[in-house]
């Protein structure tokens, strides 16, 4: 077997490996509590089958860790201890060797790094699930990280979906179409194979949302490839090394702040969204700015889709029942002609009691994300979602869920006070729909 495993035979037996032994560990220690014979802790417990997890899946890199990366920001389906020990997956991956390294990009830039870089780290600073990155400098002068993509991406995306999807038609209901599904993701992790795409999102972004406060580097296109990525150095700490210097109060709001408004001027100047929010695709700079590292996954949504699902927010805080059903009809959360209406009622009944819930930061001028309720409120209803073999919803929700599930992940994680009231202006221009009657005194 390579290191880099792209067959789906070889792939496959990884992935059954590892679903095997760690489903043997659950099943022994769910028998052994039963019987009381297991004195020993949860969490070592937890965190070692996630460490074994995160071994194999590293093996894997490409999708596997992109899977890891959503466990990393999961928010109470899995034990606390995986999203702990997936969190790598977001830059700490072990990276590959040093010879490989100097191939790739002799291959992809016609020279060893030492002759076209003035200084080249050989040693990774950075590495997650497609790439790793590497701090350079170039003849001019310029501070750069070089991005370098694994071997064998595309054709682990390939396959690890090919599997997929033959497992997912085993489950799900019979006659539903997963293919809108499964392309959207498979069409998604391909385009953040493709740097010289990700070169010309960085441009665009940096042109729209590029400020004093928000840092997005600049693409260096001339030491780039569609393998080989080369952009400005941005200067700063993830969101765990920031937590761990015990940053005060006023400091967890600046950045919080930041986050919560780089989100919604997305939404103020429309076009494509950062679609890949978790802690490993921004930085804290020493200076008080927010580093957006990473434009590999950017969505463009259709309007009238993201112009329904922003209206779930008012129509949730206004408790508009009949609103509410009318857009999840839309949104295709509930289809009205089933013959089983019990199911539905279900459905719209939970997915109605979690967006009013995941609206409450929009019933404030400020919002206390640090409040250990809201976090409780989120995980209870990760726990209690209906399970079942049907697919519900747009296949936009794949990312729009993702944008904004991952946004109060890191301002939990901040612990921050957010002050909505320029957020509830944003988006009642944008629907014509009046936040402020529904904000609580």
């Amino acid at each position: 077997m390579s290191d880099f495993p792209s067959s789906k035979f070889e792939r496959s037996k990884i992935i059954a490996k590892t679903g095997i032994k760690v489903g043997t560990n659950y099943a022994q220690r769910y028998i052994k509590k039963k019987m009381g014979t297991d004195g020993g802790e949860d969490k070592e417990f937890h965190t070692n089958n996630a460490k074994e997890v995160f071994k194999e899946f590293t093996k894997l890199r490409g999708t596997a860790l992109k899977i890891a990366q959503g466990m990393s920001m999961d928010q109470g389906f899995l034990p606390e201890e995986f999203a702990e020990v997936m969190s790598q997956a977001q830059y700490s991956v072990p990276p590959i060797n040093k010879a490989l390294v100097r191939t790739i990009i002799k291959r992809e830039l016609g020279d060893y790094p030492e002759k076209l870089f003035a200084k080249f780290e050989p040693e990774a600073f950075a590495a997650a699930s497609i790439g790793q990155v590497h701090r350079a400098e170039l003849k001019d002068g310029r501070k750069v990280a070089v991005k370098i993509q694994y071997p064998n991406v595309r054709e682990t995306i390939n396959s690890d979906m090919a599997v997929a999807k033959s497992l997912a038609k085993r489950i799900i209901k019979k006659g539903q179409d997963i293919d809108p599904y499964f392309n959207e993701i498979k069409n998604t992790l391909m385009e953040e194979t493709d740097y010289h795409h990700e070169g010309s999102q960085i441009d665009q972004f940096r042109r729209r949302f590029g400020n004093d406060e928000i840092i997005i580097p600049e693409w260096v296109q001339e030491f780039s490839t569609e393998k080989v990525l080369c952009m400005s150095f941005v200067n700063g700490r993830h969101l765990g090394d920031f937590l761990k210097e015990n940053p005060s109060q006023e400091e967890r709001n600046h950045f919080g702040q930041l986050i919560w408004d780089f989100f919604h001027e997305e939404i103020r100047v429309g076009g494509y969204v950062h679609a890949d929010t978790h802690p490993g695709n921004f930085l804290f700079t020493y200076d008080g700015q927010l580093g957006v590292i990473d434009f590999g996954c950017v969505k463009l949504f259709p309007d009238e889709f993201f112009t329904n699902y922003l209206k779930l927010l008012p129509t949730h805080l206004a408790n508009n029942q009949d609103a509410i059903r009318d857009l999840y009809i839309k949104l295709d959360v509930i289809n009205p002609d089933a013959k089983e209406q019990g199911r539905e009622t279900e459905y719209y009944n939970f997915a109605r009691n979690y967006g009013i819930m995941f609206s409450k930061p929009y019933k404030y001028d400020v919002f206390d994300f640090s409040d250990p309720k809201f976090d409780a409120e989120i995980r209870h209803f990760t726990k209690e979602a209906p399970l079942s073999n049907e697919l519900r919803g747009s296949k936009h929700f794949l990312y729009t869920s993702r944008v904004h599930t991952g946004l109060y992940s890191m301002l939990i994680k901040l612990g921050a006070q957010i002050d909505t009231t320029g957020a509830k202006v944003i988006l009642s221009e944008l629907l014509d729909m009046e936040f402020a009657e529904y904000a609580e005194a």
